[in-house]
C-alpha cells in the first residue's frame, strides 16, 4: 500500500523557494525539489519546441536515468505533463495498471524506482520542460506538496528559459539600444503580459522565447505584437 510522502515541511520549502529565486547559471536547481517535496532524488529537462530536449540536471544517476528514457523515447509522464500543463503522479509503478508510455513504463521497471512524479516547466504560452522527481519506495505526493513543487516549477521555468536565452542571444540582436525600441518593448511586454495574465518580467521572457523560437529578434515581434499582428493566449 502506498505510504504518504512527507514533503509538507514548511522550513523546506522555504529554504528551496529561497534557493531557486536566487539561483544563477551553474547553480543546482535540482536539489531544492528534493529538499522540499523530501524525495529520493530529482531530475529538470527542457522538452521539444524551442530549447530542444536535453537534461539541464539531475541528482543522481537514477535520476538521469529516468529523465534519459523519457528523452530517447518520447514518451513518459514529463511528456504528458507538459502537454496538459498539470502534475502527473504515479504512485506506485509496480502496481499501476496504466496503459500509457508502455515503452518508458517498462523501462522504468528495470530501475529501482516506486513512484514518479512530473511537473510541467512553461512560462506564459512558451513550453520550456519538466521536473521529474521520484521516490525509491511507492508514496503520495501530498496536496500540499503538490502545491509547493508547483510553485517552485513556475520559478525553475522562468530560471531555465533565462538561462536558454542568455546563451543563444547577442545583446545587439536582442535587446536593441535604441530608445525606440525600447519603448516598443515595454508596450508590447504590458501587452502580453495582459493576455496571459503574467509578470511584465515574464511577459518579456515570453516574447524572447517566441523570438528564437522563430529566429526573429525581439524588437521585430515586439514591433509585431504592438501592431497587433501577432497576439499571445492562454
Amino acid at each position: 500500500m502506498s505510504t504518504p510522502l512527507p514533503g509538507d515541511d514548511r522550513a523546506a520549502f522555504s529554504e528551496a523557494l529561497a534557493r531557486l529565486s536566487v539561483a544563477r547559471k551553474g547553480d543546482d536547481l535540482c536539489g531544492p525539489f528534493v529538499g522540499a517535496a523530501q524525495v529520493t532524488g530529482a531530475s529538470i529537462s527542457t522538452l521539444g519546441r524551442p530549447l530542444g530536449s536535453e537534461t539541464v540536471c539531475a541528482s543522481d544517476v537514477t535520476a538521469a536515468r529516468i529523465d534519459e528514457i523519457q528523452i530517447d523515447l518520447g514518451e513518459g509522464p514529463c511528456w504528458d505533463a507538459l502537454r496538459h500543463r498539470r502534475p502527473v503522479l504515479e504512485s506506485d509503478l509496480a502496481r499501476s495498471t496504466s496503459t500509457n508510455w508502455p515503452s518508458a513504463r517498462e523501462a522504468f521497471r528495470s530501475l529501482d524506482v516506486g513512484a514518479i512524479y512530473s511537473f510541467p516547466l512553461y512560462v506564459g504560452e512558451l513550453s520550456v520542460g519538466a521536473v521529474d522527481l521520484y521516490s525509491a519506495r511507492p508514496r503520495n505526493l501530498t496536496a500540499r506538496a503538490v502545491a509547493d513543487v508547483t510553485t517552485l516549477a513556475e520559478i525553475a521555468s522562468r530560471r531555465i528559459l533565462q538561462r536558454a536565452l542568455d546563451d543563444v542571444e547577442h545583446t545587439e540582436d536582442g535587446l536593441p539600444d535604441g530608445p525606440h525600441s525600447r519603448r516598443e518593448m515595454h508596450q508590447a511586454s504590458g501587452m502580453v503580459a495582459a493576455q496571459l495574465d503574467i509578470g511584465v518580467e515574464d511577459a518579456l521572457l515570453v516574447l524572447r522565447g517566441r523570438a528564437y523560437s522563430t529566429g526573429r529578434t525581439v524588437a521585430q515581434v515586439a514591433e509585431d505584437v504592438v501592431a497587433r499582428r501577432v497576439r499571445f493566449d492562454l
